[in-house]
């Protein structure tokens, strides 16, 4: 936990992972991350289902050993995991239980449980490298939350030192400063902070993350819900000044799967991550189209996986399940499931 003071300058007041409802008004600003229209779903692939019920870990924690000892994998890199200061997830836990405006209903979070056990629990996994994707939803928290951040990394070594920003005076100091400091990957997320990745306060700090080869893992699609920034359109416009930075785009860009394929086929640096992609719950609300399946295969060695744990409304087998009925082949799975973001981040 940061001791950080709250201020009104830094206190967040709402979840990092939603929009301040009740004091902020940003125009286009969506619900938390992978935030559902719908029922989450029941039966076989709920919860409660097969790939790994609530509540028995220990089980889930052997089938997904299973998964990567099967591949002859020495164990997972998963891009798109949460970690934040504690008042900042409990706020966003709360956004989920209170049926936000932005969901319409309760989402059961599948691994609520204290920061050292979801640490322990990614580990028994096999989890060997994660992040920590944090982000802004108002000017004045992102240099906090990348101290706090860095105070986390510090403490779990196999986290990737996580950080992010926001389109304010000083961004590209602070940035610099994580970035000297041991930053590995930056997070964005355009649709919760409500601006525009082509904003000029953050040309430099682009600029400056391409020239330093340092990822930024970016939520810019529209879904869950669109937002005045998102979608391919904006992304683009910034690859067409920055085209060496390398950009994860989250959630596989869903729904607009199309666009952000074609321009990962257009830009080498671009990468997509698998977060809740394929999954049954995302595939009755925002299906991947099957006639995209062939370039996804072609793009196997630029699919990182993600899986937005802990705030997930299955558990995280699920995940793997979802990537191996698309029967895309071990090769793929290998490269996606450790292989690219292995190299990616130079890490075993």
């Amino acid at each position: 936990m940061s001791d950080h003071p709250e201020t009104e300058a830094n206190r967040p007041t709402a979840p990092c992972c939603s929009p301040d409802t009740a004091e902020t008004a940003r125009e286009g600003t969506a619900a938390p991350s992978g935030s559902p229209a719908q029922d989450a779903p029941e039966g076989p692939e709920g919860p409660e289902g097969p790939d790994g019920p609530a509540g028995l870990e220990g089980s889930e924690a052997v089938a997904v050993r299973a998964f990567w000892t099967r591949l002859g994998l020495p164990g997972l890199i998963d891009v798109h995991t949460h970690f934040m200061p504690e008042r900042v997830l409990e706020k966003v836990w709360a956004y989920f239980d209170s049926a936000g405006p932005l969901t319409g209903m309760a989402w059961p979070i599948t691994y609520r449980e204290e920061e050292g056990r979801r640490v322990a629990l990614l580990r028994e996994f096999g989890v060997g490298s994660f992040t920590s994707m944090l982000y802004p939803h108002k000017p004045g928290m992102a240099e906090w939350l990348n101290g706090w951040a860095a105070d986390f990394a510090a403490r779990t070594p196999d986290c990737l030192r996580t950080a992010t920003l926001f389109p304010e005076e000083g961004v590209e100091r602070y940035v610099r400063a994580a970035v000297e400091g041991g930053a590995r990957v930056f997070k964005s997320h355009v649709q919760v902070g409500a601006y525009d990745p082509g904003d000029p306060l953050l040309d430099p700090v682009w600029g400056l993350l391409a020239e330093a080869r340092v990822p930024v893992v970016m939520h810019c699609g529209s879904g869950p819900a669109p937002g005045k920034h998102t979608g391919p359109g904006p992304v683009g416009s910034l690859l067409a000044r920055h085209p060496r930075l390398p950009l994860i785009v989250a959630h596989m860009g869903m729904p607009e799967y199309t666009d952000f394929l074609d321009l990962a086929e257009r830009h080498e640096e671009v990468r997509l991550d698998t977060t809740m992609a394929f999954t049954d719950f995302s595939e009755r609300l925002s299906p991947f189209p099957a006639a995209e399946r062939a370039r996804l295969a072609d793009l196997g060695d630029r699919v990182l996986l993600g899986t937005d744990f802990p705030n997930i409304p299955y558990p995280y087998l699920h995940q793997l399940r979802a990537l191996e009925r698309l029967d895309m082949g071990d090769d793929w799975l290998r490269a996606v499931c450790h292989g690219n973001a292995a190299a990616l981040f130079s890490v075993p």
